[in-house]
């Protein structure tokens, strides 16, 4: 049994003619779409230095760079102008860190995003210490982590971390503060 759509009517004339009758008299829709021009608010002019700043958050560590670091024992680094006391400090703990960043459940590129927001949090925070638990897990971020931190000029120095602030499986950093009135 085939049907053919235009052959049957899905609506008998009776029915069409009562449905005209209970609705009355009809006038058809106007089609007036109106196409409003966009406007820029000063808000999003103010948001462009702030994108801005988000950029300079953004510091791009390289993976291709490979720093030579001490292999034996807890991983540290001092930078070359630094005191390398300021290690054996951390070491110690007698630093306690202003900001901690946990990095587990993260990856790689998530990981660089948030150290590099971390570090330029210090600056805005005051923060000259801080500590980074990379955790154990299969030792990526354990072995990349300190490959992105010696890289960013504002880390003075690192030491794995004491027991309680995470001791294996994290890091603590010294970091230096610039002057508030240079706006670098």
């Amino acid at each position: 049994m085939k049907m053919k759509s235009t052959e049957q009517k899905l609506i008998s004339s009776d029915d069409e003619s009562l449905f005209k009758a209970a609705i009355g008299k009809i006038k058809p829709l106007k089609v007036d779409t109106i196409h409003f021009a966009k406007k820029v608010s000063k808000s999003k002019r103010h948001a462009q230095p702030k994108n801005s700043k988000k950029a300079l958050a953004q510091f791009h560590f390289s993976d291709e760079f490979e720093p030579n670091l001490n292999k034996q024992g807890p991983m540290q680094y001092v930078r070359a102008d630094v005191n390398s006391y300021e290690a054996k400090n951390l070491r110690r703990g007698l630093y306690r860190p202003d900001l901690i960043l946990d990095l587990h459940g993260l990856d790689q590129q998530q990981a660089k995003l948030e150290i590099a927001a971390l570090l330029y949090a210090c600056q805005k925070e005051h923060a000259q210490c801080i500590c980074i638990i990379h955790g154990l897990g299969s030792r990526i971020l354990k072995n990349k982590v300190p490959h992105w931190l010696v890289q960013h000029p504002d880390v003075m120095a690192f030491h794995q971390a004491p027991l309680e602030w995470g001791g294996n499986g994290a890091l603590l950093a010294l970091v230096e503060l610039k002057d508030k009135f240079n706006k670098n």
